[in-house]
This record gives C-alpha cells, sequence and structure tokens, in this order.
C-alpha cells in the first residue's frame, strides 16, 4: 500500500521530527487537565521550526510558534470561581464515544483517498503529515467538548491546512505561488474569537463546557 511506503527508510530522528507534533496533539486530545494541554502546545510551538513541511518563510513559521504560544497561555488559565466541572455529567462518555469514531471515520476516509495515489514520497509525507495534523484538530474538537481548550483544535486545523497549503504550492510553477500568511490568519481569528467565546462563558454562564449548555438553559 503506497500509504506505507512513504514512511519506509526513513531515519529515527527524521521520523520522530515528523511525528512529534501529531504525537502532542494526540497528548492533548486523549488526556484532560490545563496542564497537559497548555504543555502540548508549548511543545508544538517550539517543535515547529523543525517542521520544513510547512515550507514558509521564517516570520511566517514564528508567526506560527507565537500563535501556539498564545493557545498555550489561553488553555492553561485557571477557571473563574464558580466554574463547574464536566466530570461525572450525564452523557459525558456517550458523547466522547461517539465523537472519537466519527472524528476517527473523518480521519480515515481522508487518508483512504491519498492510500490510491502513487505520489513521491517526500510529497506523500507531506500531504499525510497536514491530513494528519487537520484530523486531529476535528479529533480534538470532537472529544473535549471545553470551549477555551477548542483553542487547540482550530490551531490544529489552520496548522494542517498551512501544510497542505505548501504541498499546493509546491506543484505549482516556482515562484508562481510564494507563501503568505492567509491561513495564519484566518487560524488567528478563529482561536481569538474561540478563546474569547470560552471566557465569556465561563464568566457569565458559569461553566466552560459545551455539555453543559443544556443544564444552563433549564
Amino acid at each position: 500500500m503506497n500509504l506505507f511506503k512513504y514512511w519506509f527508510g526513513l531515519a529515527p530522528l527524521e521520523l520522530a521530527r515528523l511525528l512529534l507534533p501529531p504525537a502532542l496533539l494526540v497528548l492533548a486530545t486523549l488526556l484532560p487537565g490545563r496542564r497537559v494541554a497548555r504543555f502540548a502546545s508549548i511543545a508544538v510551538a517550539l517543535t515547529l521550526p523543525l517542521v520544513r513541511e510547512l515550507d514558509t518563510p521564517l516570520p511566517l513559521t514564528v508567526a506560527w510558534s507565537v500563535l501556539w504560544l498564545v493557545v498555550a497561555w489561553q488553555v492553561g488559565l485557571s477557571p473563574p470561581g464558580g466554574a463547574t466541572s464536566a466530570t461525572g455529567r450525564r452523557g459525558a462518555v456517550e458523547g466522547g464515544a461517539v465523537g472519537l469514531l466519527v472524528a476517527l471515520a473523518l480521519l480515515l476516509l481522508m487518508i483512504a483517498s491519498l492510500a490510491r495515489q502513487d505520489l513521491d514520497p517526500a510529497l506523500g509525507r507531506r500531504v499525510v503529515l497536514g491530513i494528519l495534523i487537520l484530523g486531529l484538530g476535528v479529533l480534538h474538537l470532537m472529544m473535549r467538548r471545553h470551549v477555551r481548550r477548542a483553542a487547540i483544535a482550530f490551531a490544529s486545523l489552520g496548522l494542517g491546512l498551512q501544510v497542505l497549503d505548501g504541498v499546493a504550492r509546491g506543484s505549482q510553477i516556482a515562484g508562481s505561488a510564494p507563501a503568505n500568511g492567509a491561513v495564519w490568519l484566518a487560524t488567528a481569528i478563529a482561536v481569538a474569537l474561540v478563546i474569547r467565546l470560552g471566557g465569556t462563558r465561563e464568566r457569565y454562564a458559569g461553566s466552560p463546557w459545551v455539555s453543559e449548555a443544556h443544564d444552563l438553559h433549564d
């Protein structure tokens, strides 16, 4: 299967360089807690200069790292007094299981669409990396159900799109599609809106959890 051939023959350090950001996103998705989310986001910010597959100029790469540091700062903030926890809320386990299955199905569908393509290994790895990061953003959004922590999901979606944007630009005539900050700007706006919404919910509704919206309404 061509999908697996993309990764054959890579040195361990090169494989670790490629898979470290997705692994950190898996950590932030599967493990609860503000400290885990902050650690993973900071680590992603520090590893981005090593991800050459972004194919972005240095200032734009630095901008992505800064955005992830902002995400780390926000997701690690303590909730204001009175904010409740969703631990043990009714339907939490069922909702998480359904979100996991739906997000995994979408991720596998995207990867399966690539499996039939006969791409150059280097190009194929970049496409897989972009799809994987984008899919992990969807997975985080479906599973965590915490409004402020959704900033990680949207930052992941934007980062995955930036990798795929680099692949698309590379397939065109050299120099005809220079890298710009459009994807970063759209991601920064989405992250800012999510952070603002999360802070508003915590301040006025008393809960940052999406699963508690119906309870608060009742």
